[in-house]
């Protein structure tokens, strides 16, 4: 009877998903915010907006991980996890 009443434990996703805001890449790329929102103006960084209005941007992980692979960034020595 006591196992038909507690749940079990959620099960945690190994991977992060969630997409990444332009201060969290700025602060991973150690640049200026304003230099993201270039980046992204541009095209080079691409990205998507969320909310009603001017909304914020968001970058997913793997159109990050890609911006990394053409400019040759290893990955491993920004302080984000993709």
């Amino acid at each position: 009877m006591h196992d038909q009443l507690i749940r079990p434990a959620p099960v945690q996703a190994t991977e992060r998903t969630e997409p990444l805001r332009v201060k969290d890449i700025a602060a991973a790329l150690r640049v200026d915010t304003s230099t993201v929102y270039a980046e992204v103006r541009s095209g080079r960084l691409p990205s998507y907006r969320v909310g009603t209005g001017r909304g914020t941007i968001r970058v997913s992980r793997d159109a990050f991980t890609t911006y990394l692979v053409e400019r040759g960034i290893p990955a491993s020595d920004l302080g984000v996890e993709l």
